[in-house]
């Protein structure tokens, strides 16, 4: 399966965040995330294991209460139904993530 930017539709979220799915299948999902600076991904959990990849700016994570500064090339793994959530440092940060399973309630 291939699947070229020009197919995907980002969709801005409820903090302001750009969300564009890259691909999916049942068991694995990749997802590109846009921040600005002082958007907020609210601590949250969920059942799927995630890591987080920085492609681009930086950012803070909080992954369980540890607190560490995540910056281009740096990633994040949680484990399900771990708290975690993320701060932008810098305007135009971007934030790759891959689930698994694929995130249903994204589609």
């Amino acid at each position: 399966m291939y699947v070229f930017a020009d197919d995907c539709t980002e969709t801005t979220l409820e903090n302001g965040v750009k969300r564009t799915i890259k691909g999916h299948i049942n068991d694995l999902m990749v997802v590109q995330l846009v921040w600005q600076k002082g958007m907020v991904g609210a601590v949250h959990a969920h059942p799927h294991r995630q890591c987080g990849y920085v492609l681009k700016g930086s950012f803070m994570g909080d992954d369980n209460g540890d607190k560490r500064i995540l910056k281009a090339g740096d990633c994040f793994y949680t484990e399900a139904d771990v708290p975690h959530g993320l701060e932008a440092l810098e305007d135009d940060s971007v934030l790759l993530d891959i689930f698994t399973p694929a995130r249903q309630d994204f589609l």
